[in-house]
């Protein structure tokens, strides 16, 4: 099993969870009551239920390098290219744009 943080303009926005059922993302209950919360996607409003899915979500897969990076990627850290979520974690903890994921130990 492997989780991370999601954050969402440097605030804790959910927690996404890989296990033998698939992937599984929720929302924060403290980030939900923020008035000003914001969706990190639009396929993934915000709401107090568990988005589950048997692949990773397409928005959480967009987010991991593709092309020549990913092959540094892959060369230096040794990641399989099938391991979205290992690739998701090892990758993506400083993406360009508002959404970060940090791997939970």
């Amino acid at each position: 099993m492997r989780s991370a943080k999601i954050l969402f303009n440097e605030e804790v926005a959910g927690y996404l969870l890989e296990n033998e059922e698939g992937y599984h993302f929720r929302y924060d209950v403290s980030y939900l009551e923020k008035r000003n919360s914001k969706p990190v996607s639009l396929t993934l409003p915000l709401s107090e239920k568990t988005y589950r899915s048997s692949i990773l979500f397409p928005f959480f897969d967009g987010l991991i390098p593709e092309g020549w990076l990913l092959e540094v990627a892959e060369k230096n850290w040794k990641l399989n290219e099938r391991d979205r979520m290992g690739l998701l974690l090892a990758c993506c903890h400083d993406c360009i744009g508002s959404v970060s994921v940090i791997e939970e130990k």
